[in-house]
């Protein structure tokens, strides 16, 4: 069998209906979306399956949201095909669906933990003050001075380096209008994305604060699986830097294509991307096409696993 990593989505992914059929086809699926309901005191249930789109487009309801379909999706992928991955990684908040993967934290902690953490993001900036803009078709270093030459009075830093010619920039609004205005001017494409804050960027260092607090309740076991980490795109095996990544990857850039190269580099030849959608499945195919990918979101996904 190819040697296998797991990934999990990050914020995005979401849509109305994800998880729907697992729920209802799956008892294992269900009792995650019950524990999620639980655990939050508030149906995840009801707001992934019928929304309204606009209260699970809100971070700190999209966050757990994506968590929950993708941990139910984990454990029926398991359950039906006993897949074990080499190494698992997660894009932002995907990093937690890994870290439950793996063992290191308990899906309810996860899920709470999560809730908190988009709300503290959403906190850390008045809306309206913060925007993120994905642009496309330029190299990693062009971006990066871009965000040098204009982030002299604001904030203005790569974000996401998602894979070659897609590397997503945050900071202040102003800043990132500016930015967008220069893509354009040297004939390369950059679009203002829906998010209300500017996430992986220094701005969240106050996000970061509140979540090593919310954090420091929490159980962190020995990771049966080692963690490739958007902070590092290293790979992890000590629980004992579990909690440190997590509140410094707030307010750094997600390392995604190098996080996806490492994994090569120890031999992965096959990506399962879980949860909602296949953004992360896309990617993979612009950062190394010969790596096999495949999704699972729903029963006709898991249908294509043999």
């Amino acid at each position: 069998m190819k040697p296998i990593a797991f990934i999990f989505p990050g914020q995005g992914s979401q849509y109305l209906g994800m998880g729907k059929e697992l729920f209802e086809n799956f008892s294992l699926a269900k009792q995650i979306f019950e524990e999620a309901d639980d655990a939050l005191h508030l149906s995840i249930s009801a707001l992934c399956f019928k929304g309204p789109e606009d209260v699970l487009k809100l971070t700190e309801n999209t966050q757990p949201a994506i968590l929950t379909t993708s941990i139910a999706a984990l454990k029926v992928l398991q359950a039906e095909k006993g897949m074990v991955p080499q190494l698992t990684a997660g894009h932002s908040l995907g990093e937690y669906s890994a870290l439950v993967a793996t063992g290191a934290i308990s899906f309810s902690d996860a899920v709470k933990t999560v809730r908190l953490r988009g709300k503290f993001m959403q906190e850390a900036v008045p809306v309206g003050e913060g925007a993120m803009a994905a642009v496309l078709g330029m190299e990693r270093e062009q971006v990066e001075k871009l965000c040098e030459e204009i982030s002299s009075e604001e904030v203005l830093t790569p974000a996401n380096f998602n894979c070659p010619g897609q590397v997503v920039i945050a900071g202040h609004a102003k800043a990132v209008g500016q930015a967008i205005e220069r893509v354009k001017q040297e004939g390369k494409k950059a679009v203002l994305l829906p998010v209300s804050a500017p996430f992986h960027s220094p701005l969240m260092r106050p996000a970061g604060e509140r979540l090593e607090k919310a954090l420091e309740g929490i159980l962190v076991s020995d990771l049966k699986i080692p963690v490739v980490t958007n902070v590092e795109a290293e790979v992890n095996t000590s629980k004992d830097r579990v909690k440190g990544l997590l509140v410094t990857q707030v307010s750094s850039p997600v390392r995604w294509e190098e996080c996806m190269r490492k994994m090569i580099e120890k031999g992965i030849e096959q990506v399962v991307e879980i949860g909602p959608g296949k953004v992360l499945s896309g990617l993979m195919k612009r950062i190394d096409s010969r790596i096999e990918t495949k999704n699972l979101e729903d029963l006709q996904t898991l249908k294509k696993f043999s």
